[in-house]
């Protein structure tokens, strides 16, 4: 059996994005996966009715990084995106950030939740209010963790 590809979109460092050593600022990466797990949650379903006619958003609670090469202005980057339910109100969503040569540069994990914009508390069961949302899980990757 062969592994389902993650979902993965195309970036271009800007020259905007580097600190004072040339490469790319440690902030900006965390852009770049919050930039793939909205395009996910879009290409999904989430964001386009979904979600928000159910009256719930995912509010990120955590996230963690560990740098592994450096980007520098005019890279093109891949950054994928895949998602992990559990048991309980939150999951995770996982990014990977690889160079045109394929180097892993940057491996990004978020924890989120489904927020009740009415309660301002997690909702229960974030994967199943997915489901009921009409989100495609399939694309979300959203295995259990």
């Amino acid at each position: 059996m062969t592994e389902r590809e993650p979902f993965r979109v195309q970036l271009k460092v800007r020259h905007y994005e580097l600190d004072t050593l040339g490469h790319v600022n440690h902030a900006v990466y965390h852009s770049y996966a919050e930039v793939a797990r909205l395009e996910l949650i879009e290409k999904a379903g989430g964001l386009n009715g979904g979600l928000r006619d159910r009256g719930v958003a995912a509010v990120l609670l955590e996230s963690h990084i560990s740098f592994r090469k450096e980007l520098r202005a005019g890279d093109v980057i891949d950054v994928t995106c895949e998602t992990k339910f559990g048991s309980g109100k939150t999951f995770v969503m996982n990014s990977d950030i690889y160079k045109a040569d394929g180097t892993l540069s940057a491996e990004i994990s978020c924890t989120l939740g489904l927020m009740d914009l009415e309660r301002r508390k997690l909702v229960a069961d974030p994967r199943g209010v997915c489901e009921q949302a009409g989100m495609d899980l399939a694309l979300l990757g959203g295995s259990a963790a």
